[in-house]
C-alpha cells in the first residue's frame, strides 16, 4: 500500500492510542505530530524511540514564527484530529491537500458540540462514534466512518465516556487503511437533524427543580447522565441547602 503523508494532532488516552497505532503499523506515513502541552511528558515517551522527534510540536509551538510555514512545507495529505480539544483554525485548517479528519464521540449528526455523553442520555438518541471531515461548522463536516454503540438503562455519563473512547480507537484502526487507500464516501450531514449543544448548557440542564414536574424517565435520565465521579452530579436546592445526586441502575431480570 502506498505511503500516506499525514499529520496527527493528538490528546489524552484516545490520542495516545491513535498515535501508538500509527507509529507501530504505519510509521512511514507520519510526517507531523502535534500534542497538547499538558500531555508533553507522556507523548515524548511514545515518540522518543522513533526518528520523529524533530517533527513533533506542542500546542504552544503553533504560535511560534515559522512553525506554520514549516507545516505547510510538508505537503500533508491529511491532518488527523485524535481527541483534539481545540478548534483548528486557518491557516492550518486548509494546509492538508485532502482535508482534516476529526474524531467525534457521538453518532453524528446527534450530539454535535459538547458533553455528548450527557446529552445522549437526556435526548435518548442513537449513540456511537464518528470520523468526519472538518469544515467551518462545529462537528458538521462530511461523515466518512461511523460505529453505533448499544446503550442500556445501566449506562451513565461515565460509562458512555469510556465506551466512546474504546469504540473511537477501534474505529480509527479499522478505518485508517481505507482512508489511506481513499476508499470512503463523504456523506453530507443534515444539520437540521440531530442536535448541537454548547458547554454552558450543561449545568442548567442537570439541575433538578423540586417543584417542577418530570416523568420518571426524564428524571432518571438526568440523574444517570450526570453520574460520573469525580465530576459533579445532578444538583437540587431546598430551604436548608444544596444537594448533589448520583445514581446506580442495575438490571435484575429480562
Amino acid at each position: 500500500m502506498r505511503q500516506n503523508k499525514i499529520g496527527i494532532f493528538a490528546d489524552k488516552e484516545v490520542g495516545r492510542k491513535a498515535l501508538s497505532f500509527l507509529l507501530e503499523k504505519h510509521s512511514e506515513d507520519v510526517a507531523l505530530i502535534v500534542c497538547t502541552n499538558n500531555e508533553s511528558k507522556v507523548f515524548s515517551e511514545i515518540i522518543q524511540p522513533t526518528n520523529l522527534c524533530d517533527k513533533t510540536f506542542f500546542y504552544d509551538d503553533l504560535k511560534t514564527p515559522g512553525v506554520v510555514d514549516y507545516i505547510k512545507s510538508l505537503e500533508l495529505e491529511y491532518i488527523i484530529l485524535a481527541w483534539w480539544p481545540y478548534i483548528l483554525k486557518e491557516p492550518i485548517l486548509s494546509i492538508p491537500l485532502k482535508g482534516v479528519i476529526n474524531f467525534h464521540p457521538s453518532f453524528l449528526p446527534y450530539n454535535r458540540g459538547k458533553h455528548y455523553n450527557f446529552w445522549n442520555l437526556i435526548e435518548e438518541v442513537p449513540f456511537g462514534v464518528t470520523l468526519h471531515f472538518v469544515d467551518n461548522t462545529i462537528d458538521g463536516g462530511d461523515i466518512i466512518f461511523q460505529k453505533r454503540i448499544d446503550t442500556t438503562w445501566e449506562d451513565t455519563g461515565e460509562t458512555l465516556y469510556f465506551k466512546a473512547q474504546e469504540a473511537m480507537t477501534k474505529l480509527f484502526e479499522e478505518a485508517y487503511p481505507e482512508i489511506k487507500a481513499g476508499n470512503y464516501t463523504r456523506i453530507k450531514q443534515n444539520l437540521n437533524e440531530g442536535s448541537f449543544h454548547f458547554g454552558k448548557e450543561l449545568e442548567g440542564a442537570s439541575c433538578i427543580k423540586l417543584d417542577e414536574k418530570y416523568t420518571a424517565r426524564e428524571l432518571l435520565n438526568i440523574l444517570r447522565a450526570r453520574t460520573f465521579a469525580p465530576h459533579p452530579g445532578s444538583r437540587f436546592e431546598d430551604s436548608d441547602g444544596k444537594y448533589e445526586v448520583r445514581i446506580s441502575i442495575e438490571k435484575i431480570s429480562s
